[in-house]
């Protein structure tokens, strides 16, 4: 019986030890990989929704720039500037353009009443068959 166990106990180390430590690989050298050249920008303006924003971004692989800018509930636009690199970080800067207006007045919410509709009645009514 103890052989068994002994064997068994072999087999699990030896299966252990064979499998890979690292699967991904050694991590780069240097802690961090440098970053992609990318661009992109987007616009999104829906009159009915009232929302109005967009952001764009342009890195060389080092340092990211962009601008960012959304129209507010109280009227304002706000637009952030931005640069980041891994020896300065993130440097922001945040400008607001236009005056807070509130309103003079606040209506209630609009609430709906639940309507009752019943018990739910089938669309199709099976016929009995005998067979």
């Amino acid at each position: 019986m103890t052989q068994k166990a002994a064997l068994m106990m072999v087999m699990v180390v030896g299966v252990a030890l064979a499998a890979p430590s690292d699967p991904y690989g050694p991590p780069p050298q240097n802690g961090y990989q440098s970053g992609m050249p990318h661009n992109f920008a987007y616009t999104v303006r829906d009159e009915y929704a009232g929302t109005n924003f967009g952001h764009s971004e342009d890195s060389d692989g080092n340092t990211v720039q962009g601008t960012y800018n959304v129209d507010l509930p109280d009227g304002r636009k706000q637009t952030v500037t931005y640069e980041a690199d891994h020896s300065k970080g993130f440097i922001a800067d945040v400008q607001y353009y236009g005056e807070a207006r509130h309103p003079d007045q606040y209506n209630p919410p609009v609430t709906f009443k639940p309507q009752s509709y019943g018990q739910p009645q089938p669309s199709y009514h099976p016929q009995p068959t005998y067979n």
